[in-house]
């Protein structure tokens, strides 16, 4: 996966991208000094979701809401589906859909 962020964050260190494959293109891009700065000082986690959740995510989207997401959109989804913000029970959670980047010719279902 293009999981820098997370290993950069968890080791405290900018960590590169090692060989990304993923189909959440838009996390290719390795994560920069400027915005590990910027997570360091500002994120308080960084969740870490499988490829087969976010296929899952990006279909229950579509079946629920009729929207085709963008793979990198339904991270969040994904993380949310698999219980990762259990955390945050109560309170609000915004989690923002685009589909700008989407070849309907290769959607994974």
């Amino acid at each position: 996966g293009a999981d820098d962020a997370y290993r950069s964050f968890r080791s405290g260190e900018l960590l590169p991208s090692v060989a990304p494959d993923t189909i959440a293109d838009g996390l290719l891009t390795s994560l920069g000094v400027r915005n590990f700065e910027l997570v360091r000082r500002h994120v308080d986690d960084i969740i870490r979701v499988s490829e087969e959740a976010i296929v899952r995510a990006m279909r229950l989207v579509w079946e629920r809401m009729k929207i085709v997401v963008e793979p990198s959109a339904a991270v969040p989804v994904a993380a949310l589906l698999d219980g990762a913000f259990e955390g945050l029970a109560g309170k609000r959670v915004g989690i923002v859909l685009s589909g700008g980047n989407v070849d309907l010719d290769h959607l994974p279902w």
